[in-house]
C-alpha cells in the first residue's frame, strides 16, 4: 500500500433540532389551561354551591363560561392564530360580552371572565390602544366588584386579583406566542446577515479585482495589437500584465485569510496550552468586548504572533496576556520574563513586520522590546469604531428587537404583576386583622419577598441552578413561613411564591416535590384554624393556579431570552461559514486563474520574438483567463456557481502545457450530478494549482474514472513535492489550515466523499477524490 496521508473531514449533517420550543410550547399551553380554567372554575363553583341556585340556573353559568373559556384557549392561546385581523377583533367583541352577560344572573360571581377579555385587548391593540381597552374593562370589572361585593374590603381584595389575573392572561398568552415567533422566524435574522456580507464581498471583490483584471484585459489586447508593430513596447506591457498578476494574486490569497475569522478566546486557550506545556506560567485577562469581526480577528493574529515569539526566548517563567478596553480603543499586551538569544531581536522584528503594517493599516500601533522593569513586552492598540460593521448591525438589530423593546415592556409588566400580587395579599391581610402591628409585619414580609423575586429569581440572566441560587430560596422559604408563629390565623404570605420558584431552581423532581408540599401543608394550616372543606379546596386550587403562573412567565422569559441569544449565535455562525466559503471560493476560483495569467504572460514574453503566432495564441488564452476571473468575481460575490468538469479538464491540459509539462488525460464519466461535478472541477483546478505552484513537474496524469457507485478524480505528477526530493516513507506535508488541500477535503466532505493526498512508492505524488453518485 502506498504511503498515503488522508485529509478527511466529517460530513456536514442536519443540525441538531432545538427541541425547547415544541416542549415549550406544550408546557406553556398545559400552564395557561390549568390557570384559566382553574380562575373560571373558582367563579363557576361559587355560583353552583349559591344557596337556592337550581339545575337551570347553572346551566346557564356552564353555558357562560364554556364560551368565553373556548374563545380564550382555542383562539386567543393558539400561537398559530394571527391577532390582527378584523376575524380576532370580532371574537374579542363576541367574548366580551358574554364574559359582562353573566353580571345581569349572577352579580359578580362570573367577574373572572372578564379578566380574560381585559388580557386579550392587550394582545389584539397596539400599546396605546390595548391599555386603553384593558383598562375600560378593568375599570367595568372593579365597578361591578365594588356594586355587588358586601365589604369595601372584600371589592378591594377582589379588584386587586382581578387585575392581577388579568395582566397573567395577557403574558403567559404573550410569551407563548412570542416563542413561537422566535423560533419560526430564527433563520431570518441569518438570511438577512448573511445577504449583508454578500454585500460587504461585492464591494471588496470590486474595490480588489475589478480594476486589476479589467487592466489585464485591456493590456492583453494592447499587445496583441503591438506584435507586429513593436515587439519591445509589447515585451513591457507583457511585464506590467505579470507584475498586476502576481500582486493581485498576492492581494486575493491576502483577503482570503483576512476573511477566515479567527477567535480570540480561542487562541488564548491555544496560548496558554502552548505556554503551559514549556512550563513556564501563564496569567490570561480578557476583558469582555464587542469588537468587530475583523478587530477581533487582527488581535488573534496578534496575540498568536506574540505567542510564537515567546517561545524564541529562554528561561521564561512567567506570562501576562490582557486585553482591555478604555477610551474608545482596546489594547493587548502579552509580557514575560524571557531572555533573547543573539538571533532572537531579528526574527521577533521580521515576524512581527507584518502584523504590524496591519495593526497600522487599521488606525493603530503596536510596539514590542524590553520595558523599564527589564521584560519584554509586547503592546498593540486598536481604535474601536463607531459605527459597527453592516453585518454586525445586522445582527444587533435582529436579535436585540427583543432585547431594547419587548422585554423592557415584559419586565416592566412582570415588576406590576409581582407588586398587584403583593398588594392582593395585603388586602387579604386587612379581611383578617385589624391589628397594627400584625399588618405591620405582614407588610414588612410582603415587600422583602417582592423585592428578593424581582431583583433576583425574575431577571433572565441569573444561574438559578447554582448555591447561591439555593441559598435564598431557603430565604424565601423563610420568610413566607416563619411569620406563621406570630401571626397565627392572621398568617397572610405568598406560599404560591414559593412554590413557583422552586419548580425554576430545584430539579425536576425535587421542584415537583417541594411544590405539593408547599400545598399541602398550606391547606392543612388553613384546616387548622377552621377553614372548611370548600376553603380547602379554594387554597389548594389558588396555590396551584398561582404557582404555575409564577413558574410560567418566569420560565417563558427565560426562554424567549435564550431563544432570542440563540437567533443571534445561529446568524452569527451563518455569516462565519458564509466569510468561509467566500475566503475559500475566492482562492479556488480565482487563485489558478491569476496564476495562469502570470505563468502564460512570462512564457509569451519569451517566445515572442521565436514565434509570434504562438504569443498571439497565448495571448488570447491570456484574454479568455482574464474575462473568466471577471466572470468568477462576479460568481463569488453571488454563490456558487456550476462549473463544468470538461472545461476545467480543458483548461488545465492547456495550463500545464503551456509550462512544459507532458499531460496524458483521461475523463471517463457518464453524467454526473451538477454537485459532485462542481466539486470535482474545483478539485481539479486547485490540484493543478499546486501542482505548478509547489512542483517541478516534467509529466501529470489527470484521470475521473467511476469507481462502483461512485467516481475518482487522480492526479498524479513527478515533480520535487515541497522543494524536497520525494521519499516513499514520507508522507506528503499539508499546509496550514485554509491551504488548498484543506478547502478541498471540506468540499468533498461535504458530499460524503475522501480526499487523499501523499506520495507512493514509485516517488509520485497523487492527489485523489473520491466521491458518491
Amino acid at each position: 500500500m502506498p504511503d498515503q496521508l488522508a485529509v478527511t473531514a466529517e460530513p456536514l449533517g442536519t443540525a441538531g433540532v432545538d427541541r425547547r420550543p415544541r416542549r415549550a410550547l406544550f408546557l406553556a399551553g398545559l400552564i395557561i389551561t390549568v390557570v384559566f380554567v382553574n380562575s373560571c372554575l373558582f367563579g363557576l363553583l361559587a355560583v353552583l354551591f349559591r344557596p337556592g341556585v337550581d339545575f337551570w340556573q347553572g346551566l346557564l353559568a356552564v353555558l357562560y363560561v364554556g364560551p368565553v373559556l373556548a374563545i380564550q384557549l382555542l383562539y386567543f392561546s393558539r400561537p398559530a392564530v394571527r391577532l390582527d385581523t378584523r376575524l380576532a377583533k370580532a371574537m374579542l367583541v363576541v367574548q366580551a360580552c358574554l364574559a359582562y352577560l353573566p353580571t345581569l344572573h349572577f352579580d359578580a360571581a362570573l367577574s373572572s371572565l372578564t379578566t380574560l377579555a381585559a388580557g386579550s385587548a392587550l394582545l389584539l391593540f397596539r400599546p396605546r390602544t390595548g391599555w386603553t381597552v384593558f383598562t375600560v374593562f378593568m375599570a367595568g370589572t372593579i365597578w361591578i366588584l365594588w356594586t355587588y361585593d358586601e365589604t369595601w374590603l372584600g371589592a378591594m381584595f377582589d379588584s386587586v386579583t382581578a387585575v392581577f389575573y388579568a395582566l397573567v392572561v395577557y403574558l403567559l398568552t404573550w410569551l407563548a406566542r412570542l416563542v413561537t415567533e422566535l423560533h419560526q422566524a430564527r433563520t431570518e435574522l441569518a438570511r438577512r446577515a448573511v445577504a449583508e456580507q454578500r454585500l460587504a464581498f461585492a464591494r471588496d471583490l470590486h474595490d480588489l479585482l475589478g480594476l486589476s483584471l479589467s487592466a489585464i484585459a485591456l493590456k492583453g489586447e494592447l499587445v496583441h495589437r503591438l506584435l507586429r508593430k513593436s515587439l519591445d513596447r509589447a515585451r513591457e506591457e507583457l511585464a506590467e500584465i505579470t507584475g498586476i498578476a502576481q500582486r493581485t494574486l498576492s492581494d486575493v490569497r491576502s483577503v482570503a485569510r483576512g476573511y477566515r475569522e479567527l477567535s480570540l478566546d480561542k487562541e488564548s486557550r491555544t496560548a496558554v496550552s502552548l505556554l503551559s506545556a514549556s512550563n513556564v506560567a501563564v496569567r490570561v485577562d480578557l476583558e469582555q468586548v464587542e469588537l468587530p469581526v475583523k478587530l477581533r480577528t487582527l488581535l488573534a493574529k496578534v496575540l498568536r504572533e506574540g505567542v510564537t515569539n515567546v517561545l524564541r526566548y529562554t528561561g521564561v517563567e512567567h506570562c501576562e496576556i490582557t486585553v482591555r478596553e478604555s477610551g474608545g480603543r482596546v489594547a493587548l499586551e502579552i509580557v514575560h520574563d524571557g531572555t533573547a538569544h543573539d538571533d532572537v531581536p531579528q526574527e521577533t522584528a521580521e515576524s512581527l513586520r507584518e502584523v504590524t503594517e496591519e495593526v497600522a493599516g487599521h488606525g493603530g500601533k503596536l510596539s514590542a522590546g524590553p520595558d523599564a522593569a527589564g521584560r519584554w513586552r509586547l503592546h498593540a492598540e486598536l481604535p474601536v469604531p463607531e459605527q459597527a460593521e453592516p453585518t454586525e448591525t445586522a445582527l444587533a438589530e435582529g436579535s436585540g428587537h427583543w432585547s431594547r423593546i419587548d422585554a423592557r415592556n415584559v419586565q416592566w409588566t412582570m415588576t406590576v404583576v409581582f407588586i398587584v400580587f403583593s398588594l392582593s395579599a395585603m388586602a387579604r391581610a386587612f379581611m383578617l386583622t385589624d391589628d397594627g402591628w400584625s399588618l405591620a409585619l405582614i407588610a414588612g414580609y410582603l415587600t422583602a419577598l417582592t423585592t428578593l423575586q424581582l431583583s433576583y429569581f425574575a431577571r433572565p440572566n441569573v444561574r438559578l441552578r447554582s448555591r447561591q441560587s439555593y441559598a435564598l430560596l431557603f430565604v424565601q422559604a423563610c420568610l413566607i413561613f416563619l411569620p406563621l408563629i406570630p401571626l397565627g390565623s392572621a398568617w397572610v404570605s405568598l406560599p404560591s411564591l414559593f412554590a413557583g420558584t422552586a419548580l425554576l431552581v430545584l430539579p425536576p423532581l425535587a421542584g415537583w416535590t417541594a411544590f405539593a408540599v408547599t400545598a399541602a401543608g398550606v391547606v392543612l394550616i388553613r384546616i387548622a384554624y377552621g377553614t372548611d372543606f370548600l376553603g380547602g379546596f379554594y387554597t389548594f386550587a389558588s396555590i396551584l393556579n398561582t404557582g404555575l403562573m409564577v413558574f410560567g412567565l418566569i420560565w417563558l422569559i427565560r426562554l424567549v431570552t435564550e431563544l432570542g441569544e440563540t437567533r443571534k449565535r445561529l446568524a452569527e455562525v451563518a455569516v462565519a461559514e458564509e466569510r468561509l466559503r467566500f475566503a475559500r471560493d475566492l482562492h479556488d476560483l480565482l487563485g489558478m486563474s491569476l496564476s495562469a495569467i502570470a505563468l502564460k504572460s512570462e512564457l509569451t514574453t519569451r517566445i515572442m520574438d521565436i514565434d509570434t503566432d504562438r504569443a498571439s495564441a497565448e495571448l488570447l488564452e491570456i484574454l479568455g483567463l482574464t474575462r473568466q476571473a471577471l466572470t468568477d468575481v462576479r460568481s463569488v460575490a453571488s454563490g456558487y456557481r456550476e462549473l463544468s468538469l470538461d472545461q476545467e479538464s480543458r483548461s488545465a491540459q492547456a495550463v500545464l502545457v503551456a509550462a512544459d509539462v507532458q499531460v496524458r488525460l483521461e475523463i471517463e464519466h457518464e453524467d454526473l450530478p451538477t454537485t459532485v461535478r462542481t466539486v470535482l472541477a474545483v478539485v481539479l483546478r486547485e490540484g493543478v494549482t499546486n501542482v505548478l505552484r509547489h512542483s517541478k513537474v516534467e509529466r501529470c496524469e489527470i484521470a475521473v474514472r467511476r469507481t462502483g457507485d461512485g467516481v475518482a478524480l487522480d492526479i498524479v505528477n513527478d515533480g520535487v513535492v515541497n522543494g524536497r526530493p520525494p521519499k516513499p516513507e514520507q508522507p506528503v506535508r499539508v499546509e496550514a489550515p485554509g491551504s488548498g488541500i484543506t478547502n478541498m477535503s471540506d468540499r468533498v466532505a461535504g458530499l460524503g466523499g475522501e480526499l487523499t493526498a501523499g506520495v507512493e512508492p514509485d516517488g509520485r505524488f497523487r492527489l485523489r477524490a473520491v466521491v458518491p453518485v
